[in-house]
């Protein structure tokens, strides 16, 4: 069987960090904890699963913290995780069977990662990450923010899923870290790759600087060095960006700008079914939303939100039916959408509607 080192780089993370390790310890040979300087009792519960704790000076860098990580590893794989991820009692045994499955031939290995949820359980914003690797083939991560491991070779795409935990946590975060670090980069004149000129632009548009964020995803594209999901998620996110500023037309064009990449991908047609079904053309609204739900997610390693090709299109279709005077058809997309997000308000709203439709019926 396999031996894997597990590496965490942490920063005041004491109230995730023993639920991440409870979860894997079990599976795991060598558990590093590299600490960037916490001022709460996180190194303290550390020390409760391993005596290889390391303190790294904090240099607005995460790649070189994570390399620091790696560097501390001795077992002939390393996994990695993240203070506030977590293993399902599932996963824990498809993690086993897995370690003993591991063999030299083996450069890397993928792994499902669940970002949130809907109402069922059910993953509903998903994608992979390469969460293994040989360590006797160097690989290193780049990045000061948004960081990723660059990998090649023989990798194995597994089926076990790491799930983040979005709890609230009660000690402050500064959530300006990564926008700040990216700014400090262009004020030292820093080179940006193609990558963190769309990270940037991410950054600019999650903090509402839409004009901003529209300029650095334009500034990447036209580069022509990305990874198309990335050049595909640039023309989706400033069909967002120009949604924001109010400019409607301009966000049409961004989604159809995604088709330039490659197949159509199931956000971008439902952002064109909106637009049209906002200008009252519901059959031209119906093709995108039935496309949405027909269409490709992307691939395996895209961040995935799985909203655009299940609830949120049928919701959609059972608008654009109902317009058309099909109620049947109508019905039927709202207990499809039904079927992800059983408790959503326009499900509810919707069958309400139905039942006194029904019941006016009978009784006329």
């Amino acid at each position: 069987m396999a031996e894997i080192s597990l590496c965490l780089i942490v920063k005041d993370e004491e109230e995730v960090l023993d639920g991440c390790l409870s979860s894997v310890k079990d599976y795991m040979d060598e558990i590093i904890i590299v600490d960037t300087g916490s001022t709460d009792r996180t190194k303290e519960i550390a020390k409760k699963y391993t005596d290889k704790v390391y303190d790294f000076e904090w240099v607005n860098h995460f790649a070189k913290a994570r390399n620091y990580a790696f560097d501390q590893a001795t077992k002939p794989f390393i996994m990695w995780l993240d203070a506030d991820d977590m293993l399902s009692k599932d996963d824990q045994k498809k993690l086993k069977k897995l370690k003993s499955e591991l063999n030299e031939s083996i450069d890397a290995v993928s792994m499902k990662y669940h970002l949130s949820f809907d109402s069922n359980g059910e993953p509903m914003f998903t994608y992979r990450r390469h969460r293994i690797v040989k360590k006797a083939c160097g690989f290193k991560w780049e990045g000061a923010v948004h960081e990723f491991l660059q990998v090649g070779g023989n990798i194995l795409t597994s089926d076990v899923a790491v799930f983040h935990r979005k709890e609230v946590k009660t000690k402050p975060t500064n959530s300006n870290r990564n926008l700040e670090i990216y700014e400090q980069m262009l004020a030292n004149e820093e080179p940006f790759t193609p990558r963190d000129t769309f990270y940037y632009a991410n950054e600019l548009r999650e903090k509402g600087r839409h004009q901003d964020a529209i300029e650095r995803y334009e500034q990447f594209l036209q580069t022509k060095q990305g990874w198309v999901e990335d050049e595909i998620r640039a023309c989706q996110a400033m069909t967002h960006s120009y949604l924001a500023l109010g400019e409607s037309e301009k966000a049409l064009e961004q989604s159809l700008r995604t088709l330039k990449y490659k197949e159509p991908r199931p956000e971008s047609c439902c952002m064109i079914g909106n637009y049209f079904q906002e200008k009252q053309d519901f059959e031209t609204s119906l093709f995108w939303y039935q496309l949405a739900v027909q269409s490709r997610e992307g691939d395996q390693l895209n961040f995935v939100n799985h909203a655009y090709s299940t609830w949120y299109p049928h919701l959609q279709l059972c608008v654009c039916y109902f317009r058309l005077g099909d109620l049947e058809k109508s019905k039927i997309a709202n207990e499809k959408a039904a079927e992800t997000m059983p408790d959503h308000e326009s499900v509810l709203y919707n069958r309400k509607i139905f039942k006194e439709l029904e019941q006016s019926e009978q009784q006329g």
